[in-house]
Order: C-alpha cells, then sequence, then structure tokens
C-alpha cells in the first residue's frame, strides 16, 4: 500500500519515555516531510503541539487539535466543533462541591479552578501552562463571548470520576463522546468529532489525497476509527488490545520509537 500522507497520535505512541521526540522519530520524519506531509492528531491543544512540530520541521502542516474539534491549517481554524456551553453548566452543577478537577480548553486556551495536583502534572506533560479561573467565571465569559469547549478533562480520584461518567452518560449520550484515557480521567468532546472526521476533512479540501493511501498510527481507544478507515493503521506494541485487534500493522512500542522505526523500515 502506497504511503503518500501520515497521521500520528503524539501520547503514548510518538513521545519517548521523557515524554519528548527521540532523536531517531525526528530524523526520519524531517527524512520523509518534504515528499510525504506528516500530520499530528492528538486531544491535546495546539500550542502543546506546535513546539512538537516545530522540532519536526513541519510547521508547514495542518494541526488537529482536540481529537478533531479544532483544525487548524495555517494557524487558522478551518473547523471548529464547541461542547454546548448548557453541558458545561450541567456539568459544573453536578461537580459543585469540586470533587473532581474540571479542565477546560477553547481555542489556545486552558482554563483551571487551581493550580492542583492535576493541572501541574498536565502542564508538565504537554509543556503549557493553563489559567487559573474558576468554571463558573470562564461560563460567564463564555456566554458573552458566544464561545464553548472544545474539550473538557474530568480528573480525580476514580471512584468520583466514576460517577462523573454515569452521571455525563446518563445526561448527554446523544451529544457527548465521553473518552475514559485513564481511571482518573475522562475526556469530553462534541459526538459529531473523531479524528476519523478530521481525517476525512483535510483529506478533501486541503490534501486531495485518498485515504487509502493514508498511514496512521495510535495507541488508544479515541483512534480506532482512524486506524480502521486509513489504508494502513499502524498500533504501537503499547496500544490497547481493541487497537491492535483493528490495526493493519503492529510496530515497536511508542516509548522504543515504534512510530519512526515503521516509517525507516517502510518509507525509503
Amino acid at each position: 500500500m502506497q504511503h503518500r500522507i501520515v497521521f500520528s497520535d503524539i501520547d503514548g505512541t510518538l513521545l519517548n519515555p521523557e515524554r519528548e521526540l527521540s532523536a531517531l522519530t525526528i530524523s526520519e520524519i524531517k527524512r520523509i516531510k518534504d515528499v510525504i506531509p506528516v500530520v499530528l492528531i492528538s486531544s491535546r491543544m495546539p500550542s502543546a503541539m506546535m513546539h512538537l512540530q516545530e522540532e519536526l520541521q513541519i510547521k508547514n502542516q495542518p494541526l488537529i487539535c482536540y481529537n478533531g474539534g479544532l483544525i487548524l491549517v495555517d494557524q487558522k481554524p478551518i473547523r471548529s466543533t464547541f461542547i454546548p456551553i448548557e453541558i458545561l453548566e450541567a456539568l459544573n452543577n453536578f461537580n459543585k462541591d469540586q470533587k473532581i478537577h474540571l479542565s477546560l480548553y477553547c481555542n489556545d486556551d486552558w482554563f483551571v479552578p487551581e493550580m492542583d495536583f492535576w493541572a501541574n502534572r498536565e502542564a508538565q506533560n504537554t509543556k503549557v501552562n493553563p489559567v487559573v479561573k474558576s468554571t463558573t467565571k470562564v461560563i460567564q465569559d463564555w456566554k458573552t463571548e458566544n464561545k464553548g469547549a472544545h474539550k473538557i478533562m474530568c480528573m480525580g480520584e476514580e471512584t468520583f470520576i466514576d460517577e462523573a461518567f454515569r452521571f455525563l452518560q446518563h445526561s448527554f449520550a446523544n451529544e457527548l463522546h465521553l473518552y475514559r484515557s485513564k481511571p482518573t480521567y475522562i475526556e469530553i468532546a462534541h459526538k459529531s468529532i473523531s479524528k476519523l472526521t478530521a481525517i476525512e476533512i483535510l483529506l478533501n479540501t486541503h490534501f486531495d489525497i485518498p485515504i487509502k493511501e493514508a498511514v496512521a498510527f495510535g495507541d488508544n481507544y479515541n483512534d480506532i476509527e482512524m486506524l480502521k478507515a486509513v489504508g494502513t493503521g499502524v498500533a504501537v506494541a503499547n496500544a490497547k488490545p481493541e487497537i491492535k485487534e483493528v490495526a493493519n500493522v503492529i510496530t515497536l512500542p511508542g516509548k522504543e520509537d515504534g512510530v519512526a522505526t515503521y516509517i525507516k523500515n517502510n518509507m525509503k
């Protein structure tokens, strides 16, 4: 199968144990980037991806942020899908005793109610610092500005996250994607978007490349659709069992240069 474009997840897939790009990953992507476009696709916010683009010298390529909730071309949004503000209000009311941490993301803004354990860990992992502002105040501001959340991240003790998951599933199953990336996390996105919908938009409007000539790399549940749909879906060896089942190829673990190794062996 011809590989004319690469889409790669970041966390768990592309980064080394220090959550950075390895020398091999950088060199292999630089080697192919002028002939085969390499597009990063993640649940991260733009600024948590742009420093990786810079290292890889692919800042000229689009970015797929928030699992497809925000698509940037030349650093400008070509597709933006918000979670309605009413859902955020309902979640904030459910969490009035603040048992869980709510991180709110819109465009390249990240708001947290305080710099607690969860905020500090995310900041360390993504190399981005949030703005401290109460969830209630963020909601008020977004109402005035006619905005919503591209992503909501719920973080906390597993028992409280279980309660929040049940509440959201019961109340908004038709409106939201609820993604348990870890037992202590829920990533929330609009139901209408996914990594696959974003890939289809870019392939049809920006690249004019058939999806059967795309290769995609992933490790987690939010990668299933794209790995099934592209011509070559590649799972890293540390991927969830369900991801390996749908993948065409299994490469080395993400932390052991799985993406770079595949590129080196299959994209001459």
